[in-house]
């Protein structure tokens, strides 16, 4: 009975609040464990997941990875970044896709879609350990050890104005949050080591604000790993369609500068010229010598 009225009091032991763990994405292969098979085999559930994560990244050639750290997303807010991502893919649609199939969904045009998927460190370390042809030390460079939570983004194509637009629109959904001052750091460990306000009672729980981040680790595009200065230089580039413009013009000037020479030559330029020419070793033949013999 003792125990139920301390209880009720709160004079009982407080709960230790639980603490979400978070791992980094392992790109060398684990050591073998006694017993264990290597390589790691999934079954179920983490079979899917490995499968779907492998998919995505061996799609690369096609349709670029960008791979994404993420902390404090609700599901509220994770499905409005979502919202802003597809806006900004609308917008910048190109006007050719690349034939084959595709792993992205397809929006109502039946075009396929920039597509967010929050994956788990450990089977998508897996996964990227097995894609052929990607040189995993620049891919450890660019994951830098970081633990956490991460996301992958799969864009339909590589069209660089689609791709600045949708960096953009996720700097403004997710704005990078700004340092803490020194004051809020000191206001924090002061309210974390204060004594509680009344004795004995366990503390009201006040539900956490929370301000999500958002941070572009890199991207791996047609097996090539890029940072994210790269991303944003690639980003800067002009559309394909530009750019093989701008080809057919350095080919085919060449010929039209011989189409220009060949277009004067027919109305007459060319014949006054050797006309000219002609003219001028006339003149030179019928000039007496400058040096004469002495006569006698």
């Amino acid at each position: 009975m003792q125990t139920v009225c301390t209880q009720r009091l709160g004079i009982c032991r407080s709960r230790v609040p639980s603490t979400t763990r978070s791992y980094a994405i392992q790109v060398k292969a684990p050591k073998p464990l006694p017993g264990k098979a290597v390589p790691r085999v999934f079954k179920d559930k983490k079979a899917f997941q490995y499968n779907w994560y492998s998919r995505i990244l061996k799609a690369n050639t096609t349709s670029p990875v960008i791979i994404l750290h993420h902390d404090d997303f609700t599901a509220v807010r994770l499905k409005k970044l979502r919202g802003d991502i597809a806006v900004a893919a609308q917008k910048f649609m190109p006007s050719t896709i690349s034939p084959g199939p595709s792993l992205l969904p397809a929006t109502t045009s039946g075009l396929p879609e920039a597509t967010l998927t929050v994956v788990r460190t450990g089977i998508f370390g897996a996964a990227l350990r097995d894609i052929p042809d990607v040189n995993m030390a620049a891919v450890e460079k660019m994951l830098n050890k970081q633990a956490g939570k991460f996301a992958v983004l799969s864009l339909p194509s590589l069209h660089p104005p689609q791709l600045n637009a949708i960096l953009r629109a996720m700097d403004r959904s997710v704005p990078p949050k700004p340092p803490k001052t020194e004051q809020e750091i000191k206001q924090e460990l002061d309210q974390k080591n204060a004594d509680p306000e009344q004795p004995g009672r366990r503390m009201k729980r006040v539900r956490q604000v929370r301000i999500p981040e958002l941070k572009v680790m890199g991207a791996i595009i047609e097996n090539r790993v890029f940072l994210p200065n790269d991303i944003k230089d690639v980003s800067q580039l002009p559309a394909l369609d530009t750019l093989r413009a701008q080809i057919v013009g350095l080919l085919s000037a060449p010929a039209a500068q011989l189409a220009a020479v060949l277009g004067e030559a027919s109305g007459g330029r060319l014949a006054r010229t050797l006309e000219g020419l002609k003219k001028g070793l006339e003149d030179d033949s019928t000039e007496p010598p400058s040096d004469t013999a002495p006569t006698s």
